[in-house]
């Protein structure tokens, strides 16, 4: 954990300290501590927000003149493809979920069996190591940013 969370209260710490463990072990493709960390990143209330935050900044980052739909289909295949080889268990339709949820094109109503918050939480840090290994961006400053912009947007509400 980095002194930039430090003035966070606690369910925020506890958020940045769990996704932080997920992708370091979605990173070190260590099955045992990535199953901890999700589980904790599940139970922890409003996680899924901060995650959502975190993809859309990194998307944003890897594609600055905007995304195409190739360049969706192409981070979810390599994201799907790379996580395939340790987790037998990720599901491309969550991958597709969390990348339209962070861009706002998804309409949880309007799907038949829209992901759990435990699915969301499985999957987001996969998702992140992947793009944070294709930006070659960190993840500390991405919480952060999405830490602030979450609440610069709740003072504005």
């Amino acid at each position: 954990m980095t002194t930039t969370w430090r003035h966070l209260p606690a369910p925020a710490r506890e958020i940045a300290v769990a996704a932080t463990d997920a992708v370091t072990a979605a990173q070190g493709r260590d099955v045992e501590a990535y199953d901890l960390a999700t589980a904790r990143l599940a139970a922890a209330e409003r996680s899924g927000l901060v995650l959502g935050a975190v993809v859309r900044s990194l998307l944003e980052l890897g594609h600055p003149d905007g995304l195409a739909g190739d360049d969706v289909r192409r981070v979810l295949e390599r994201c799907v493809r790379g996580a395939a080889t340790w987790r037998a268990d990720v599901d491309p339709h969550v991958v597709l979920v969390l990348l339209a949820g962070a861009l706002g094109l998804y309409d949880a109503d309007s799907d038949e069996a829209p992901p759990t918050p435990e699915a969301y939480a499985r999957h987001a840090p996969l998702l992140l190591a992947d793009l944070l290994a294709a930006t070659g961006a960190t993840l500390d400053a991405h919480l952060a940013g999405a830490f602030t912009d979450i609440r610069r947007a709740e003072l504005h509400d």
